[in-house]
C-alpha cells in the first residue's frame, strides 16, 4: 500500500532443551519485551517464571538471572519454545501475528526421545501447534496464557490449572 510503513518481519528466540526433556512448553511468539531482552517471558508481568518456580518447586527461580532459569528448567527435564519462528506482528498480541513461519518444530520432537508432553502456552500457541503436529503422540496440553493479556484469570487461577495439568512433570525432591 502507497504510503503504509512496511511492518518489520520479526525472528523468534532459540530453543531451549536437552535430549532428556520430558516436557516441552510451546509459547506462540514472544512478545516485544521478549523479543528486545533476547529472553523468554521477559515482560515483568508475565506470570510464566512464577509458575516455572511453583512447577520446579524452586521459589526464587523469577529472581535468577535468566541463565540459570534455563538451566533449572532444562535440569527439570522441561524444554521450552515457541510454535512460530519468524513473522510480522505490531506489538505482542498473539491476535496481530501475521505472515506466520512455523517453527521447526518437529525437528524438534524427533530429537526428544524422553518426550511425554506438549505443554501449550495460550490458546494460539495450542492452535499452531495443533497444525504443526497432527496426530502426535504426546498430550498436547492446553494451558491458559501466562501473559498479562489474559487478564481473565487471576495468577493464582493460572497456577491451579498449570499445576493440575502438569503435576504428573513436577521433578522429584532430590535427596
Amino acid at each position: 500500500m502507497p504510503g503504509a510503513a512496511q511492518a518489520e518481519r520479526l525472528i523468534g528466540l532459540a530453543p531451549v532443551w536437552r535430549a532428556d526433556a520430558e516436557l516441552l512448553i510451546l509459547g506462540s511468539f514472544p512478545g516485544a519485551a521478549s523479543l528486545a531482552a533476547a529472553q523468554y517471558y521477559a515482560h515483568p508481568r508475565n506470570a510464566f517464571w512464577p509458575l516455572m518456580a511453583a512447577l520446579t518447586g524452586q521459589v526464587d527461580l523469577p529472581a535468577r538471572p535468566y541463565a540459570e532459569r534455563l538451566r533449572a528448567l532444562v535440569e527439570a527435564r522441561i524444554a521450552l519454545w515457541d510454535a512460530v519462528a519468524a513473522c510480522v506482528r505490531p506489538g505482542s498480541l498473539d491476535s496481530a501475528i501475521r505472515a506466520a513461519e512455523p517453527s521447526a518444530l518437529p525437528e524438534l520432537v524427533a530429537r526428544l526421545p524422553a518426550l511425554r508432553a506438549i505443554a501449550c502456552n495460550g490458546d494460539a500457541a495450542w492452535r499452531q501447534t495443533q497444525a504443526l503436529l497432527p496426530g502426535a503422540p504426546w498430550p498436547l496440553l492446553r494451558l491458559p496464557s501466562t501473559s498479562p493479556a489474559h487478564a481473565g484469570l487471576s495468577l493464582a487461577d493460572k497456577r491451579a490449572h498449570w499445576l493440575a495439568q502438569l503435576s504428573a512433570f513436577r521433578p522429584c525432591p532430590s535427596g
